[in-house]
Protein backbone atom coordinates (compact mmCIF):
# COMPACT_ATOMS: atom_id res chain seq x y z
CA UNK A 1 0.00 0.00 0.00
CA UNK A 2 1.54 3.39 -0.58
CA UNK A 3 2.36 5.20 2.08
CA UNK A 4 0.92 8.84 2.06
CA UNK A 5 1.28 12.21 4.68
CA UNK A 6 -1.38 15.11 3.86
CA UNK A 7 -0.34 18.22 5.59
CA UNK A 8 -3.69 19.81 5.94
CA UNK A 9 -6.60 17.58 4.95
CA UNK A 10 -9.72 19.51 6.04
CA UNK A 11 -10.01 22.08 4.10
CA UNK A 12 -10.65 22.49 -0.07
CA UNK A 13 -7.54 21.44 -1.78
CA UNK A 14 -6.57 19.64 1.01
CA UNK A 15 -9.57 17.64 1.63
CA UNK A 16 -9.88 17.05 -2.29
CA UNK A 17 -6.64 15.15 -2.12
CA UNK A 18 -7.66 12.90 0.81
CA UNK A 19 -10.74 12.13 -1.19
CA UNK A 20 -8.41 10.91 -4.17
CA UNK A 21 -6.14 8.84 -1.94
CA UNK A 22 -8.71 7.36 -0.13
CA UNK A 23 -10.42 6.50 -3.38
CA UNK A 24 -7.36 4.59 -4.85
CA UNK A 25 -7.12 3.01 -1.28
CA UNK A 26 -3.90 4.24 -0.06
CA UNK A 27 -3.00 4.97 3.49
CA UNK A 28 -3.43 8.34 4.42
CA UNK A 29 -2.65 10.47 7.60
CA UNK A 30 -2.99 14.00 7.63
CA UNK A 31 -1.59 16.17 9.91
CA UNK A 32 -3.91 19.60 11.06
CA UNK A 33 -4.74 21.56 13.92
CA UNK A 34 -8.01 19.21 14.49
CA UNK A 35 -10.68 22.41 13.97
CA UNK A 36 -12.35 20.55 11.30
CA UNK A 37 -13.35 17.22 11.13
CA UNK A 38 -11.57 14.82 8.09
CA UNK A 39 -13.32 12.30 6.33
CA UNK A 40 -13.71 8.84 7.25
CA UNK A 41 -10.92 6.27 6.70
CA UNK A 42 -8.42 9.16 7.53
CA UNK A 43 -6.09 8.89 10.57
CA UNK A 44 -5.79 12.58 12.11
CA UNK A 45 -2.06 13.57 13.39
CA UNK A 46 -2.87 16.85 15.22
CA UNK A 47 -0.61 20.13 15.70
CA UNK A 48 -0.24 23.43 15.39
CA UNK A 49 2.78 23.82 12.98
CA UNK A 50 3.00 27.41 14.12
CA UNK A 51 3.91 26.21 17.70
CA UNK A 52 7.52 24.79 18.55
CA UNK A 53 5.80 21.26 19.26
CA UNK A 54 3.89 21.57 16.23
CA UNK A 55 5.33 18.73 14.53
CA UNK A 56 5.49 16.13 17.35
CA UNK A 57 2.97 13.93 16.02
CA UNK A 58 4.93 12.91 12.85
CA UNK A 59 7.19 11.62 15.58
CA UNK A 60 4.94 9.18 17.31
CA UNK A 61 6.55 5.59 16.97
CA UNK A 62 3.06 4.17 15.66
CA UNK A 63 4.06 7.06 12.68
CA UNK A 64 5.68 5.61 9.51
CA UNK A 65 9.33 6.50 9.66
CA UNK A 66 9.64 6.68 5.32
CA UNK A 67 6.44 8.22 2.97
CA UNK A 68 6.20 7.36 -0.60
CA UNK A 69 4.68 11.10 -1.05
CA UNK A 70 4.06 13.65 1.09
CA UNK A 71 1.56 16.61 -0.11
CA UNK A 72 1.63 20.02 1.58
CA UNK A 73 -0.86 22.51 1.73
CA UNK A 74 0.43 25.03 3.70
CA UNK A 75 -0.64 28.79 2.98
CA UNK A 76 1.41 30.69 5.74
CA UNK A 77 4.67 31.86 7.54
CA UNK A 78 7.26 29.93 5.55
CA UNK A 79 9.36 29.06 8.39
CA UNK A 80 6.94 26.18 9.04
CA UNK A 81 6.85 24.58 5.60
CA UNK A 82 10.78 24.78 6.14
CA UNK A 83 10.83 23.14 9.47
CA UNK A 84 8.32 20.07 8.05
CA UNK A 85 10.33 19.81 4.73
CA UNK A 86 13.39 19.37 6.48
CA UNK A 87 11.89 16.69 9.19
CA UNK A 88 10.45 14.99 6.72
CA UNK A 89 13.46 15.19 4.11
CA UNK A 90 14.82 11.89 5.33
CA UNK A 91 11.85 9.98 5.43
CA UNK A 92 10.87 10.24 1.34
CA UNK A 93 13.31 8.12 -0.13
CA UNK A 94 15.35 9.17 -3.51
CA UNK A 95 12.62 7.96 -5.75
CA UNK A 96 9.60 9.53 -3.65
CA UNK A 97 8.31 12.82 -4.20
CA UNK A 98 7.34 15.90 -1.52
CA UNK A 99 4.56 17.86 -3.29
CA UNK A 100 3.70 21.47 -2.14
CA UNK A 101 0.56 23.00 -3.20
CA UNK A 102 1.44 26.54 -4.12
CA UNK A 103 -0.09 29.44 -6.19
CA UNK A 104 0.63 31.54 -9.51
CA UNK A 105 0.33 34.33 -6.92
CA UNK A 106 3.92 33.42 -6.68
CA UNK A 107 4.96 35.35 -10.31
CA UNK A 108 4.62 38.86 -10.34
CA UNK A 109 1.09 40.62 -11.27
CA UNK A 110 0.38 40.84 -13.61
CA UNK A 111 2.42 39.28 -15.59
CA UNK A 112 1.95 38.71 -19.72
CA UNK A 113 -0.81 36.32 -21.50
CA UNK A 114 1.08 33.24 -22.60
CA UNK A 115 3.61 33.13 -19.31
CA UNK A 116 4.58 29.70 -18.08
CA UNK A 117 6.87 28.28 -15.00
CA UNK A 118 9.89 30.46 -16.72
CA UNK A 119 8.41 33.95 -15.51
CA UNK A 120 10.01 36.23 -13.08
CA UNK A 121 9.17 35.55 -9.24
CA UNK A 122 8.43 37.70 -6.25
CA UNK A 123 10.86 37.34 -3.60
CA UNK A 124 10.53 35.24 -0.82
CA UNK A 125 12.29 34.07 2.35
CA UNK A 126 12.20 30.32 3.49
CA UNK A 127 12.98 31.56 7.26
CA UNK A 128 10.19 34.19 7.47
CA UNK A 129 8.01 33.52 10.74
CA UNK A 130 5.24 35.92 9.22
CA UNK A 131 2.20 35.40 6.44
CA UNK A 132 1.43 39.16 6.23
CA UNK A 133 2.16 38.92 2.46
CA UNK A 134 0.67 35.31 0.55
CA UNK A 135 2.48 35.91 -2.54
CA UNK A 136 5.64 36.19 -0.43
CA UNK A 137 4.73 33.64 1.75
CA UNK A 138 3.98 30.83 -0.90
CA UNK A 139 7.55 31.67 -2.88
CA UNK A 140 9.45 31.39 0.79
CA UNK A 141 7.87 27.97 1.23
CA UNK A 142 8.71 26.54 -2.25
CA UNK A 143 11.89 27.59 -1.44
CA UNK A 144 12.01 25.93 1.99
CA UNK A 145 10.64 22.86 0.38
CA UNK A 146 13.24 22.87 -2.44
CA UNK A 147 16.43 23.65 -0.53
CA UNK A 148 15.22 20.47 1.73
CA UNK A 149 14.19 18.28 -0.78
CA UNK A 150 15.99 19.19 -4.10
CA UNK A 151 14.95 17.57 -6.98
CA UNK A 152 12.32 15.32 -5.18
CA UNK A 153 10.26 18.33 -4.86
CA UNK A 154 7.28 19.41 -6.56
CA UNK A 155 6.21 22.63 -6.99
CA UNK A 156 2.15 23.10 -7.97
CA UNK A 157 1.56 26.64 -8.77
CA UNK A 158 -2.57 26.14 -8.76
CA UNK A 159 -4.59 28.94 -9.89
CA UNK A 160 -8.31 29.65 -9.74
CA UNK A 161 -9.65 26.77 -7.69
CA UNK A 162 -13.14 26.34 -7.76
CA UNK A 163 -15.60 22.62 -6.93
CA UNK A 164 -17.44 21.50 -3.74
CA UNK A 165 -15.48 22.71 -0.85
CA UNK A 166 -14.15 26.00 -1.71
CA UNK A 167 -13.51 28.06 0.98
CA UNK A 168 -13.05 31.35 -0.65
CA UNK A 169 -16.92 31.65 -1.96
CA UNK A 170 -16.68 32.55 -5.78
CA UNK A 171 -18.73 29.84 -7.15
CA UNK A 172 -20.81 29.46 -4.28
CA UNK A 173 -21.91 32.32 -4.64
CA UNK A 174 -22.63 32.83 -8.19
CA UNK A 175 -24.62 29.63 -7.90
CA UNK A 176 -26.40 30.79 -4.97
CA UNK A 177 -27.19 34.09 -6.82
CA UNK A 178 -28.79 32.07 -9.44
CA UNK A 179 -30.87 30.03 -7.55
CA UNK A 180 -32.61 33.03 -6.01
CA UNK A 181 -33.63 33.75 -9.69
CA UNK A 182 -34.91 37.09 -11.68
CA UNK A 183 -32.29 39.18 -13.73
CA UNK A 184 -29.05 38.73 -13.01
CA UNK A 185 -26.18 40.92 -14.13
CA UNK A 186 -23.80 38.78 -15.94
CA UNK A 187 -20.52 40.11 -16.85
CA UNK A 188 -19.57 40.22 -20.14
CA UNK A 189 -18.68 39.36 -23.09
CA UNK A 190 -20.13 36.20 -22.52
CA UNK A 191 -17.27 34.38 -25.06
CA UNK A 192 -14.85 35.43 -22.43
CA UNK A 193 -12.68 32.48 -22.11
CA UNK A 194 -11.92 31.42 -17.89
CA UNK A 195 -9.15 29.26 -16.65
CA UNK A 196 -9.54 27.63 -13.34
CA UNK A 197 -8.60 24.06 -11.78
CA UNK A 198 -11.41 21.89 -9.68
CA UNK A 199 -9.99 20.92 -6.42
CA UNK A 200 -10.27 17.20 -7.39
CA UNK A 201 -8.48 17.49 -10.31
CA UNK A 202 -5.62 19.33 -8.80
CA UNK A 203 -5.38 16.52 -5.98
CA UNK A 204 -5.60 13.63 -8.85
CA UNK A 205 -2.79 15.52 -10.82
CA UNK A 206 -0.56 15.58 -7.35
CA UNK A 207 -1.06 12.39 -6.70
CA UNK A 208 -0.30 11.15 -10.68
CA UNK A 209 2.97 13.50 -10.55
CA UNK A 210 4.35 12.21 -7.42
CA UNK A 211 4.26 8.69 -8.83
CA UNK A 212 5.58 9.35 -12.51
CA UNK A 213 8.45 10.86 -10.10
CA UNK A 214 8.36 14.70 -11.58
CA UNK A 215 10.10 17.46 -10.45
CA UNK A 216 9.94 21.07 -10.21
CA UNK A 217 7.29 23.83 -11.22
CA UNK A 218 4.23 23.19 -12.88
CA UNK A 219 1.42 26.24 -13.18
CA UNK A 220 -2.01 23.85 -12.44
CA UNK A 221 -4.59 25.18 -14.24
CA UNK A 222 -7.18 24.30 -17.43
CA UNK A 223 -6.39 25.33 -20.80
CA UNK A 224 -6.79 29.07 -21.26
CA UNK A 225 -10.20 28.21 -23.58
CA UNK A 226 -11.27 25.40 -21.17
CA UNK A 227 -14.97 26.86 -20.52
CA UNK A 228 -16.05 30.97 -21.13
CA UNK A 229 -18.30 33.11 -18.55
CA UNK A 230 -20.72 32.34 -20.53
CA UNK A 231 -20.81 28.32 -20.23
CA UNK A 232 -19.91 29.00 -16.87
CA UNK A 233 -23.16 30.85 -15.65
CA UNK A 234 -25.01 29.31 -18.28
CA UNK A 235 -23.69 25.77 -16.09
CA UNK A 236 -25.33 27.56 -12.87
CA UNK A 237 -28.44 28.59 -14.22
CA UNK A 238 -29.19 24.59 -15.38
CA UNK A 239 -27.59 23.02 -11.80
CA UNK A 240 -29.91 25.50 -9.73
CA UNK A 241 -33.41 25.12 -12.37
CA UNK A 242 -34.74 22.07 -10.63
CA UNK A 243 -34.48 23.94 -6.80
CA UNK A 244 -35.80 27.14 -7.89
CA UNK A 245 -38.95 25.85 -9.59
CA UNK A 246 -39.55 24.03 -6.36
CA UNK A 247 -39.28 26.23 -4.27
CA UNK A 248 -41.39 28.33 -6.36
CA UNK A 249 -38.48 31.32 -7.00
CA UNK A 250 -38.65 32.86 -10.47
CA UNK A 251 -36.41 31.28 -13.01
CA UNK A 252 -33.00 32.84 -13.67
CA UNK A 253 -32.74 35.02 -16.48
CA UNK A 254 -28.71 36.01 -17.14
CA UNK A 255 -28.86 39.63 -18.72
CA UNK A 256 -25.21 40.18 -20.29
CA UNK A 257 -23.73 44.00 -19.49
CA UNK A 258 -20.83 44.82 -21.65
CA UNK A 259 -17.75 45.54 -19.52
CA UNK A 260 -17.54 48.76 -19.76
CA UNK A 261 -20.61 49.23 -18.13
CA UNK A 262 -20.25 46.91 -15.75
CA UNK A 263 -16.96 49.04 -13.97
CA UNK A 264 -18.83 52.48 -14.86
CA UNK A 265 -21.67 51.69 -12.37
CA UNK A 266 -18.24 50.98 -10.09
CA UNK A 267 -18.66 47.05 -9.47
CA UNK A 268 -15.47 45.81 -8.33
CA UNK A 269 -14.04 43.07 -11.11
CA UNK A 270 -13.28 39.61 -8.60
CA UNK A 271 -14.33 40.30 -5.71
CA UNK A 272 -17.98 41.89 -5.96
CA UNK A 273 -18.29 39.52 -9.45
CA UNK A 274 -16.27 36.68 -8.95
CA UNK A 275 -14.14 34.90 -11.18
CA UNK A 276 -14.82 37.84 -13.25
CA UNK A 277 -11.98 40.23 -14.71
CA UNK A 278 -12.47 42.22 -17.89
CA UNK A 279 -10.62 42.01 -20.92
CA UNK A 280 -7.40 43.44 -21.27
CA UNK A 281 -4.41 43.01 -19.30
CA UNK A 282 -5.46 41.52 -15.72
CA UNK A 283 -7.87 39.36 -17.69
CA UNK A 284 -5.05 37.79 -19.46
CA UNK A 285 -2.59 37.35 -16.62
CA UNK A 286 -5.44 35.22 -14.68
CA UNK A 287 -6.92 33.54 -17.44
CA UNK A 288 -4.05 33.84 -19.91
CA UNK A 289 -1.56 31.38 -19.15
CA UNK A 290 0.25 28.56 -21.32
CA UNK A 291 0.18 25.25 -19.35
CA UNK A 292 1.36 23.24 -21.82
CA UNK A 293 3.60 21.56 -18.64
CA UNK A 294 0.72 20.90 -16.64
CA UNK A 295 -0.55 19.17 -19.89
CA UNK A 296 2.19 17.20 -20.91
CA UNK A 297 2.19 16.03 -17.13
CA UNK A 298 -1.33 14.66 -17.66
CA UNK A 299 -2.96 17.31 -16.17
CA UNK A 300 -6.96 15.88 -16.83
CA UNK A 301 -9.85 18.82 -16.26
CA UNK A 302 -13.00 17.85 -15.93
CA UNK A 303 -16.18 19.48 -17.92
CA UNK A 304 -17.47 23.23 -16.19
CA UNK A 305 -20.67 21.29 -15.56
CA UNK A 306 -19.66 19.03 -13.36
CA UNK A 307 -17.99 20.99 -11.22
CA UNK A 308 -20.61 23.69 -11.69
CA UNK A 309 -23.05 20.55 -10.47
CA UNK A 310 -21.24 18.97 -8.02
CA UNK A 311 -20.78 22.22 -6.33
CA UNK A 312 -24.54 23.14 -6.01
CA UNK A 313 -24.87 19.55 -4.60
CA UNK A 314 -22.44 20.06 -2.16
CA UNK A 315 -24.20 23.62 -1.13
CA UNK A 316 -27.56 21.79 -0.94
CA UNK A 317 -26.35 19.31 1.72
CA UNK A 318 -24.82 22.32 3.93
CA UNK A 319 -28.43 23.53 3.68
CA UNK A 320 -30.14 20.32 4.65
CA UNK A 321 -28.03 19.42 7.68
CA UNK A 322 -27.97 23.60 9.25
CA UNK A 323 -24.33 23.68 8.36
CA UNK A 324 -23.08 26.76 6.98
CA UNK A 325 -20.52 27.74 3.67
CA UNK A 326 -17.08 27.41 4.59
CA UNK A 327 -14.89 30.70 4.54
CA UNK A 328 -11.20 31.14 4.91
CA UNK A 329 -10.47 33.38 7.56
CA UNK A 330 -7.36 35.37 5.94
CA UNK A 331 -9.44 36.01 2.66
CA UNK A 332 -12.54 38.76 2.45
CA UNK A 333 -15.83 37.75 1.40
CA UNK A 334 -16.67 37.98 -2.09
CA UNK A 335 -20.38 38.65 -4.10
CA UNK A 336 -21.82 41.55 -5.77
CA UNK A 337 -24.55 43.71 -3.24
CA UNK A 338 -27.92 43.30 -4.17
CA UNK A 339 -28.77 46.95 -4.59
CA UNK A 340 -25.64 47.70 -6.49
CA UNK A 341 -26.51 44.49 -9.09
CA UNK A 342 -30.50 46.54 -9.20
CA UNK A 343 -28.69 49.82 -9.83
CA UNK A 344 -26.58 48.01 -12.93
CA UNK A 345 -29.20 46.58 -14.00
CA UNK A 346 -31.64 49.40 -14.09
CA UNK A 347 -28.78 51.36 -16.07
CA UNK A 348 -28.85 48.12 -18.69
CA UNK A 349 -32.41 49.33 -19.03
CA UNK A 350 -33.68 46.11 -17.21
CA UNK A 351 -34.91 47.31 -13.72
Amino acid sequence: MTRLLVRGGSECGGRAGVGADLARGWAVPVLIRGTAPVPDGVRQLVGDRTRPDGLDALLADDVPQKWDVVVDTWSWAPAAARDAARLLAGRVPGDDRYVYVSSRSVYPFPRPRGADETSELVDGDPDDTTSDDYARAKRGAEIAVTDALGDRAILLRAGLILGPRENVGRLPWWLRRVARGGPVLAPGPADLPLQYVDARDLAAFALDVALAGASGPADVVSAPRHTTMGELLAACVEATADDAAAADDPPAELVWVEPEAVLAAGIEPWTQLPVWLPPGELHDALHGSDTSRAAALGLRTRDVRETVRDTWAWLRALDATGETTPQRADRPAVGLPPDLEAAALRAAGRG
